[in-house]
């Protein structure tokens, strides 16, 4: 059964970690109403939402994403690149281990899980503002032994490399090639974004996923025969936020 784990916004998401972005004043109220319409999407397209509670303490935490990586045969609980979320690692880790028995990244490597797409039984991982080519080599020691393979791709001009390409199926990628090494997915058909930050969409059986502040993005890919489903997630972006960030999908037993 198709699984995504997620945790909510807490009252201190203003406080979140920033990269790139200018930061703004977030209206909490509207970007916790935001991720449960975000959630209930989720819903609508058939996922089990396992949605964590909110942390104070963590108000970056409803990126659950980024501190851990789900496969089919094991999850990798990551060691974050940036130190203030390092606590994320471990409260992720607890609901990911009633699902797969887990790996752990140690220092000096880091990896965060919005520098990973995957496709097949490759990875391809950014190095990144977040990750490092140290957290790159112990991921493929970490899964070569279950059949996987690593490819480092080089990001510039966004955190993670799911701001710049993300995979949407039938051998496509939707990416911004001006954040990331040139011809890294020249094996597949790649769409341009016709926004900057649009490139962070999420696959979800026959529909993408697209914040509805990129409509330009949203066209070009219905236009290449994909069906989309659009969302309000403003407030949430404000934080860096992307659709893929905000939930770890995975195939899991009903019972689990």
């Amino acid at each position: 059964m198709l699984t995504a784990i997620t945790r909510a916004v807490g009252p201190t998401f203003d406080q979140c970690n920033l990269e790139f972005l200018t930061r703004q004043p977030i209206d909490v109220a509207r970007a916790m109403d935001q991720h449960r319409a975000y959630e209930a999407c989720l819903r609508e397209l058939g996922l089990r939402v396992v949605s964590l509670p909110a942390d104070p303490e963590l108000p970056d935490g409803l990126f659950v994403e980024d501190p851990a990586l789900v496969l089919d045969e094991v999850a990798v609980v990551c060691r974050m690149g940036a130190d203030v979320r390092r606590k994320e690692s471990d409260s992720l880790a607890e609901a990911v281990a009633r699902f797969r028995p887990l790996e752990r990244m140690t220092a000096p490597g880091t990896l965060e899980g919005g520098d990973v797409v995957r496709i097949g039984k490759t990875l391809y991982v950014g190095v990144s503002p977040r990750t490092n080519r140290e957290g790159i080599a112990q991921l493929g020691d970490l899964i070569g032994r279950y059949g996987y393979r690593v490819a480092p791709v080089a990001v510039t001009g966004c955190m993670h490399l799911k701001s710049a390409c993300c995979f949407i199926g039938e051998d496509a990628v939707l990416a911004n090639r001006e954040w990331m090494e040139p011809g890294a997915f020249r094996d597949f058909r790649i769409l341009d974004v016709a926004e900057p930050w649009a490139a962070d969409v999420l696959r979800v059986g026959d529909r993408v996923i697209v914040p509805e502040s990129f409509p330009a993005t949203r066209e070009l890919l219905e236009r290449s025969g994909f069906r989309t489903r659009s969302l309000d997630v403003s407030e949430l972006q404000k934080a860096e936020a992307g659709v893929t960030c905000m939930s770890l999908i995975f195939d899991a037993s009903p019972d689990a």
